[in-house]
């Protein structure tokens, strides 16, 4: 496998598959700019080593095609803010347009594609299907994505002479600018510094950590993280568990949940995986107290109440001061530390403390040694809304892609640039 670090970019163009799925307001301006920062490294090296770059990246999830509020022309401002460079822009990643201006760039030029899900190729999924539409159809339709999709991914290879893959966060997918398009590249494929980046601090937390490891999972449903928390239970120390599922364990185990957030159908699975932690030696914390609310609410009443004893229409939306304590604790004496996931309705400053709480003790127990790790979408924004992401190891981008690299599942954006 090559390394940008050592690859010799002189006079080659280099396409590169990057996240710039950003946010945009109603003016199509960019919001935060955050993904596009952690691409720049690795466009820099390229042009820094005399080659040049194709940019290539989907926005949003166009449904029938082109649409003008997800073109990536909107974000060129941006990019060309941080990279201090021009960008040039071909508007279909598949028209002539793009194959002329990628044959005509220079060393230190850069070209931006459009959006890669104006066509359906590169999810491989037919669209345009109707509701009625029989299985015959359906199988039929998806046939002919599927053959149209070899097209589209040797199109995108024709543009460059190596591929380069800095998209942690569409790496869960077997999509064609992320997996497919690397076999047109055998010999010369590569990480670029955001996947390098992601993978070792995954690994080092998943594959070789320091102990006591523990891992803080937050999330409203049991159902949605049983296969994340199977795994965990492999790995970790200590496990908290946050959020919405605290209720359907509470609930489980015979307490009173009020109207919290909770999965009676989950009720064997939360015992299953109490009865597995035990076994495993594994310590799981679950909050002692909450505050619950009478309303799903910024101007809702509040109360704090054991967390198995919420009142009958009150809800829990946050861990109480008894857990922070217990919570804070568990996480400074631990040397590495996981969090997925905030332990209260964190958007809503009243329900917003208990994650704070725990950002805080984990930018503490970071500053005396630890190594902590944050990731997924939520924790990522909460992290940031408490001005604490430089305070912490290593903030993750990756949402869906880090959830499934922690159940244990290999990523079709991974295994394409190292097999």
């Amino acid at each position: 496998m090559q390394s940008i670090e050592t690859y010799d970019f002189k006079g080659k163009r280099a396409i590169i598959r990057v996240d710039f799925n950003v946010p945009l307001n109603d003016k199509l301006e960019v919001t935060d700019d955050t993904r596009i920062r952690a691409a720049i490294p690795t466009i820099k090296k390229v042009l820094e080593k005399g080659g040049s770059v194709i940019l290539m990246s989907h926005l949003g999830r166009p449904k029938k095609g082109p649409e003008d509020k997800f073109s990536l022309k909107h974000i060129i401002p941006a990019i060309e803010k941080r990279l201090g460079v021009k960008v040039d822009f071909a508007g279909d990643c598949q028209g002539q347009e793009a194959a002329d201006k990628a044959a005509a760039l220079k060393p230190g030029q850069v070209l931006l594609l459009e959006n890669l899900r104006f066509y359906a190729e590169e999810e491989g999924k037919p669209r345009g299907l109707a509701e009625d539409a029989t299985d015959d159809e359906k199988a039929a339709a998806k046939k002919a994505v599927k053959a149209s999709q070899k097209e589209f991914v040797k199109r995108l290879a024709s543009y460059a002479d190596c591929y380069i893959n800095d998209a942690f966060g569409t790496a869960h997918r077997a999509h064609a600018s992320t997996a497919l398009i690397a076999e047109y590249f055998p010999s010369d494929k590569m990480f670029g510094y955001v996947m390098e980046g992601e993978l070792k601090a995954i690994d080092k937390v998943l594959k070789d950590p320091a102990r006591p490891f523990t891992a803080i999972l937050g999330g409203s449903k049991v159902s949605t993280k049983i296969s994340v928390i199977e795994n965990l239970l492999k790995l970790v120390n200590n496990l908290i568990l946050g959020g919405g599922m605290t209720y359907t364990f509470k609930a489980a185990l015979g307490g009173k949940v009020g109207d919290s957030i909770c999965e009676p159908d989950q009720f064997q699975t939360a015992k299953d995986i109490l009865a597995k932690a035990k076994e495993l030696g594994v310590n799981i914390y679950l909050a002692e107290d909450a505050v619950a609310a009478d309303a799903f609410s910024a101007d809702a009443n509040t109360q704090i109440v054991p967390a198995n004893a919420i009142p009958d229409g009150w809800e829990g939306l946050d861990i109480g001061p008894k857990a922070e304590a217990e919570f804070a604790k568990v996480i400074a004496e631990s040397k590495t530390i996981l969090w997925n996931g905030p332990v209260g309705v964190f958007e809503i400053d009243k329900f917003a403390k208990g994650s704070k709480a725990i950002a805080e003790a984990i930018v503490k127990a970071t500053k005396n040694g630890a190594f902590s790790l944050i990731g997924g979408g939520d924790s990522v924004a909460c992290i940031n809304k408490f001005g604490m992401a430089d305070q912490v190891s290593y903030v993750s981008t990756g949402g869906g892609a880090l959830l499934e690299y922690m159940e244990g599942i290999e990523l079709p954006g991974v295994a394409a640039i190292r097999k």
